[in-house]
């Protein structure tokens, strides 16, 4: 199945286009689209699918999304021009895992009288977290990151704060969405991600989960539209020095997951403040596969590289530590 994916790029004079990309040669600019965001707005009110929309644009001059992407002219696939309008949020322990990581895990809560509550809600999302059409499911854990101003590209650096333990890579899915102007909630499209985490502050405590991830966010250039993939498989390495010092496979996608799509989006937009017209969500799916899992500390400098089919581009980000600010509250 060819995969259709719409980017959205900036010409080094600053001029910005949408490219649309049909399997691995028909990549093509839109005629008269600035953004991915008001060629949605565009289909909302037209009442026609997003692919459609963008087929009904002139055809442009033909793009290798490969070079541009090496060049640095490829922004995060959804944007707005009102940063405090786009919400990074995102659900966790919604992934399967191994069936090794399963069956332990399994173990664990029947041989331990006293779970813990990451354990209660990863095994009451897989008792419930996929419910028959029509049905509310079990509400998975929830967390937010921030607005659009913490969100990056695929090649841009994904920045620790001075106070951050640690700054991690999280490979998984995002959701994109924008509201209508009636209050509903649209999905364009999915989007390969680093959700980044500070997983050092996160163990210490796990009531630190909200404090580990207002962080930045990265997502891959590429907005894969259409029906949500059943089955991603993808890798996950991290690179010091021009060297890859840990690799790891990622599976992503309904079938590898504990909760539907549906349901974690139903948790999420059930919530009158995230239906608010004209508003634009990233919303992250979650993972099974960290390189903090297996021990790795992250050094600055180092490079998170997340890539996966049916998505051409990875992501490839370096790890940076912002400049200590000092913060001192006024009484007006």
């Amino acid at each position: 199945m060819t995969a259709i994916r719409l980017l959205q790029h900036r010409a080094p004079d600053g001029t910005r286009s949408v490219i649309l990309a049909e399997g691995d040669a028909a990549h093509f600019i839109l005629g008269g689209i600035t953004s991915t965001r008001a060629l949605a707005l565009k289909a909302i009110g037209a009442g026609v699918s997003l692919l459609d929309a963008a087929r009904a644009c002139p055809q442009g001059a033909p793009v290798d999304i490969a070079a541009e992407f090496a060049a640095g002219n490829l922004l995060a696939p959804i944007d707005h021009d009102d940063a405090a309008h786009l919400v990074l949020a995102g659900t966790g322990l919604t992934h399967l895992g191994s069936a090794e990581g399963r069956d332990k895990m399994h173990r664990a809560a029947a041989e331990t009288e006293k779970q813990t509550d990451s354990m209660r809600m990863f095994l009451e999302g897989l008792e419930g977290g996929k419910p028959a059409p029509g049905t509310v499911g079990q509400q998975p854990e929830w967390f937010y990151k921030g607005d659009g101003s913490q969100l990056v590209s695929a090649t841009d650096p994904l920045a620790m704060p001075a106070f951050a333990q640690d700054g991690g890579e999280e490979p998984e899915l995002a959701g994109i969405y924008i509201i209508g102007e009636d209050g509903t909630p649209w999905r364009l499209g999915l989007a390969l991600a680093n959700e980044f985490s500070d997983h050092v502050t996160e163990r210490h405590n796990y009531l630190w989960l909200a404090h580990s991830k207002l962080r930045q966010a990265a997502l891959g250039a590429e907005l894969l539209l259409g029906a949500p993939p059943e089955h991603v498989e993808g890798t996950s390495r991290l690179l010091r020095g021009g060297a890859v010092i840990w690799e790891k496979p990622f599976l992503s996608g309904e079938g590898n997951m504990s909760h539907t799509i549906a349901n974690l989006e139903h948790h999420h937009f059930k919530y009158a403040q995230f239906r608010r017209p004209g508003d634009v969500h990233v919303h992250f799916f979650g993972t099974a596969t960290l390189s903090f899992a297996d021990g790795v500390q992250t050094q600055e400098g180092d490079v998170f590289e997340i890539s996966a089919a049916p998505f051409a581009l990875p992501l490839a980000n370096p790890l940076t530590r912002a400049e200590d600010s000092a913060v001192a509250v006024k009484a007006l």
